[in-house]
């Protein structure tokens, strides 16, 4: 009786005709498939490539050029002009000679000599009057200024509001200090830090005070044998760098033992703070950083995570800003994100074939300021 389950028995030449159409089915399809790719790859280059041009600003390279908002800051001498990234001067103080000042998100804190400015982001000033003592540098914050006068060694404190009235005074903490920076931190920088080396300690130390402004002192931290250069608040934590650590401390200066950090090799570059989430702080190889900057690697470091990455080429700086790393080369921008490796290449139109020898900073809406020499440019992020 006949096998009903048996398969039927095909002509050898029929076999041969359906494995060849298979094939050329598979090669079709991988043959779509990759033009799509390509396709989609292209589509997406010139996307990125086409976005970034360059324009040359009014200031020069030593007229400590300052990223602010929108654009930036220069000083010419006489006055301090605000420049926005397509160019434009859009306002100008007068300050006369020998000016230095300082910015925050929203204002800027001028001094000459004893003279003190506090200016606003549209150039209006809240307060222009004159200190007792030379100023040796002034901050500012949403809320407070603090200036730094006096001797190096036997420094005074002033804080004030925007509209300069006094708040605090600190003339007996610092005698034997030479004070280093100051900052204010907080919801509503209520509360400000201070860092300052000890002199006449034998070992070196950084002295780090914690105030609540125009309350009382909060904290007191002796960092000892490793300089202390940096103090970054994000998180609700200090987070103080020093050559060999990243210390970690709350609003009163009591230290987060468990989160101490290993940066021996690796100097603070840039950090940007999310609405969400914790900062990224972006660093790179000290050797990579002195003098002549030939930046081939970099590191993120956050709450979360602590990622290394190989730049394409040697660089003169780079930045984070939005989850994405920036670097500049002589001749590229590279740009990348934090959660991958893969750095896009794009080309620098500067004009006459001039390359990059310096980056500034970024600013808010989506340009990198770079000198050429003693040329400064505005260049557009790629989207």
């Amino acid at each position: 009786m006949q096998n009903k389950n048996k398969s039927p028995i095909l002509d050898p030449a029929v076999l041969r005709r359906i494995r060849r159409r298979q094939v050329r089915n598979w090669v079709i399809l991988i043959t779509l498939v990759l033009l799509v790719i390509g396709a989609v790859s292209l589509i997406s280059s010139f996307g990125r490539t086409s976005t970034i041009t360059a324009l040359s600003l009014p200031c020069y390279a030593h007229q400590d050029v300052t990223v602010f908002q929108d654009g930036v800051l220069y000083y010419d001498g006489a006055s301090i002009h605000f420049v926005n990234a397509g160019g434009g001067i859009e306002w100008s103080y007068p300050v006369g000679d020998g000016a230095s000042f300082s910015v925050s998100d929203t204002h800027l804190i001028i001094w000459a000599g004893s003279q003190l400015f506090i200016v606003d982001a549209k150039g209006r000033p809240s307060y222009n009057q004159s200190m007792e003592d030379p100023i040796q540098f002034a901050r500012i914050g949403a809320r407070y200024a603090v200036v730094v006068t006096g001797d190096d060694l036997s420094p005074v404190l002033y804080i004030k509001d925007l509209q300069g009235a006094q708040i605090d005074l600190e003339d007996e903490d610092f005698e034997g200090m030479l004070m280093l920076d100051c900052g204010f931190y907080g919801t509503n920088d209520e509360y400000m830090w201070t860092l300052a080396y000890d002199v006449y300690n034998p070992e070196i130390t950084t002295v780090m005070n914690t105030f609540q402004v125009g309350q009382m002192n909060t904290g007191v931290v002796n960092i000892s044998d490793h300089l202390a250069y940096k103090v970054l608040y994000a998180n609700n934590k200090l987070n103080v760098f020093t050559t060999q650590q990243m210390y970690i401390y709350d609003y009163k200066g009591v230290q987060d033992v468990n989160n101490t950090m290993l940066v021996y090799g690796w100097k603070y570059l840039d950090h940007y703070v999310p609405e969400r989430g914790s900062a990224n702080m972006l660093l790179a190889p000290t050797s990579q950083t002195n003098s002549v900057l030939a930046i081939s690697e970099l590191r993120v470091i956050s709450d979360t995570i602590d990622r290394r990455y190989t730049l394409p080429s040697n660089c003169v700086g780079a930045a984070i800003q939005n989850g994405r790393i920036f670097a500049f080369a002589p001749n590229a921008m590279y740009s990348g994100n934090v959660n991958s490796q893969r750095f896009y290449a794009y080309d620098l139109p500067l004009p006459d074939d001039r390359t990059v020898s310096s980056f500034i900073g970024l600013t808010n809406n989506g340009y990198a300021i770079v000198t050429s020499n003693n040329e400064v440019y505005s260049v557009t992020l790629p989207r």
